[in-house]
């Protein structure tokens, strides 16, 4: 009878030690449901339902949000410039960071030192650097343009943020010069990867830089010119600190992308249902870019 017991013991503190692992994953189990999957039901709620003015949902009202949303006069406008935003953003950063690693990558004096100051404005605010460019470029105090006017450029100050044909690209700058460092150090740590072998051979062969660069080089950084061309895309297009800071969608939502005009139509003119479609919308982009990213890592692993 003892052994009996000791068994039946045994399989209940087993019972209890898997029903122990669930207690313990239980609170962040509720906090992932209460901060993520409530909000992310209430928008897709919101999106198929009348809301009032002042944010009240009264009741289902089918697709007219989304119909309402593609009537906006603005939306192609933001749609574009949300297109280009993030094309020009990610793919000149990538192109400048690929130079910039390639050169980080070279013994120099003093690399260490540069390798550490490349990561300081991708880990800085965002709030400050896009304050730092808005000053920059500011009518009155702007650096650029006393510079401009000291080497005899320009004869008056320019108003950079004021007009459309300029400030979008002010913009541009600011996104890629943000985005350069993150996509630097994940270059820069695939090219330390490549075995040094690899080079070395091709030199006993007689390949030159460009034959070493387009057939080690390039194949070797596939993995990681992917994985961060699918952050980089997330990140950029979900971007909102730079424009709002800089601009904020001005003048007449010439600088608006998706992320600026769904706040504008939510909080300025209390359009909650539109502001809530165009969110879902974007959900699913970036959800769609999220599940990329995920099977592309998990292809890595492989």
């Amino acid at each position: 009878m003892e052994p009996l017991t000791r068994m039946a013991q045994r399989k209940r503190r087993g019972r209890f030690s898997g029903l122990s692992v669930y207690l313990w994953i239980l609170p962040s189990l509720l906090l992932i449901v209460a901060i993520i999957f409530v909000p992310v039901f209430e928008l897709f709620r919101t999106s198929f339902s009348e809301v009032t003015r002042s944010g009240l949902v009264k009741g289902w009202n089918d697709f007219q949000n989304y119909l309402d949303l593609f009537r906006e006069e603005n939306l192609l406008l933001v749609l574009r410039n949300t297109l280009v935003w993030t094309v020009v953003v990610v793919g000149v950063a990538t192109v400048l960071s690929m130079g910039i690693a390639l050169l980080l990558n070279r013994r120099f004096f003093g690399r260490r030192v540069v390798r550490s100051v490349i990561i300081f404005p991708w880990a800085t605010s965002l709030i400050i650097t896009a304050s730092v460019w808005k000053w920059i470029f500011d009518y009155n105090y702007g650096t650029l343009n006393l510079i401009l006017k000291f080497f005899h450029l320009i004869g008056a100050n320019v108003y950079w943020l004021a007009q459309p044909s300029s400030s979008f690209p002010v913009l541009l700058w600011a996104g890629i010069f943000d985005t350069i460092p993150f996509t630097t150090i994940v270059i820069l740590a695939g090219l330390q990867s490549i075995p040094d072998v690899l080079y070395e051979s091709a030199d006993i062969d007689g390949a030159g830089g460009y034959r070493k660069f387009a057939h080690i080089t390039l194949p070797m950084l596939k993995q990681p010119l992917t994985v961060c061309t699918v952050l980089n895309i997330i990140y950029v297009f979900n971007s909102f600190p730079i424009i709002w800071t800089i601009t904020r969608g001005d003048p007449l939502n010439q600088t608006d992308t998706v992320v600026t005009y769904l706040y504008k139509l939510a909080f300025q003119v209390n359009k909650m249902g539109q502001a809530a479609s165009i969110s879902v919308l974007s959900f699913l982009f970036l959800l769609f870019f999220s599940i990329l990213y995920v099977t592309l890592t998990q292809e890595r692993k492989k």
